[in-house]
């Protein structure tokens, strides 16, 4: 009974589905320890790039895309990256480093630059005339990984709201009016959420004094999904590539990165202990969220929500039963059931076909 339950598990899978996943990324840098709220992204798995501006359905093979809003980049309100080099700043899977320092993260960064960003992102031109690198925050558009960990919060979608999606944002005027308070990337990820599931997400009124923060968003998208069991939804985490890179903080709200703040919380509890006691009580009652701490660790999503529900509603059935779904080489039923053809490394990814491990319905497969 546990595999045929098992199987059927599987096949419920197997249907191509679309995903939308808010990416809570942590902070890093001077800034970061400044504003730790981090950054906040949207992956879709069944919507590609035509171009940064422009938005497509996916073709076969393609991976998906990464949409947000950035400050002050090209003079665009969101930009649209492909998944691979959204992380890697490469084009295949198999160009992914296995540990970067910062010359190799920046040459990666330049080099996809040269190749797919030069209207938004063009050269500067030095006092002698000669080409460089142009600052700006166009290097969040390409690379994250190697500059902070990234938390999927994963939600299933369908095909008909990713088309309306593409529509829309097709067709609507897309001029930058970014607002750090009110109108930043998180506020972005919130509209679209909204504009997926209506009335999701919603402002940190309490905790985040009335703005949007990427934490605000992972924490009402989960509730939102609590209150919906019928909808698919699951976390895994992207790890920052080794190397000799800073690590990235964790992300914090408003009043939280107040309250945990020694530089911040002493002098106000010196001069203003009223507030601060009020500060450390909306912090208990309203700011605290924090990913699970067994999702999954991933170098690229790899696969569709409704397969992650079903491979966790799998390992709970084989706890309880007390059945061995592994086969003879120890490789899990599930896995050794969507395995192809293709040396996997570390993290499933197929290294010969620059794919991921095959499981039907994963998160960048194919357009349905």
């Amino acid at each position: 009974m546990p595999w045929a339950f098992a199987l059927a598990l599987l096949c419920m899978a197997a249907a191509a589905r679309a995903d939308i996943a808010f990416l809570m990324e942590e902070p890093y840098g001077g800034f970061g320890s400044v504003n730790p709220t981090g950054h906040g992204a949207l992956y879709f798995n069944h919507v590609c790039a035509e171009s940064p501006t422009e938005l497509r359905m996916c073709r076969a093979g393609e991976r998906g895309v990464v949409v947000s809003r950035y400050h002050k980049v090209g003079g665009y309100d969101w930009l649209a990256v492909p998944l691979v080099p959204y992380l890697y700043a490469v084009d295949r899977v198999t160009d992914i480093p296995s540990s970067a320092d910062v010359v190799v993260r920046d040459r990666l960064r330049d080099e996809y630059r040269r190749a797919h960003l030069m209207e938004i992102a063009p050269d500067a031109v030095t006092k002698t005339r000669e080409a460089a690198t142009p600052r700006g925050d166009w290097t969040q558009l390409v690379g994250e990984s190697y500059d902070r960990s990234i938390y999927g919060f994963q939600v299933e979608t369908t095909r008909k709201q990713d088309e309306r999606f593409i529509a829309y944002y097709n067709d609507r005027r897309n001029v930058s009016h970014f607002n750090l308070f009110f109108n930043n990337c998180a506020d972005f990820s919130r509209s679209v959420l909204n504009f997926y599931f209506p009335h999701a997400v919603h402002r940190g009124l309490v905790a985040d004094l009335g703005m949007t923060t990427p934490k605000q968003v992972a924490r009402t998208l989960t509730q939102y999904a609590r209150k919906n069991p019928e909808l698919p939804f699951t976390v895994f985490v992207i790890p920052q590539v080794p190397g000799k890179i800073p690590r990235s903080h964790r992300v914090d709200g408003v009043v939280e990165s107040v309250v945990r703040s020694k530089k911040y919380v002493v002098p106000l509890a010196v001069f203003y202990p009223e507030f601060t006691a009020v500060l450390g009580a909306t912090y208990l009652t309203e700011g605290r969220f924090s990913p699970p701490k067994d999702a999954p660790a991933v170098m690229l999503p790899g696969e569709s929500a409704w397969s992650m529900v079903s491979r966790r509603t799998l390992a709970s059935v084989d706890a309880h039963t007390g059945v061995d779904v592994e086969d003879e080489h120890g490789a899990g039923l599930a896995p050794r059931l969507g395995a192809r053809g293709g040396v996997l490394d570390d993290h499933r990814v197929n290294l010969e076909r620059g794919e991921g491990d095959g499981v039907p319905g994963r998160l960048g497969r194919t357009a349905e």
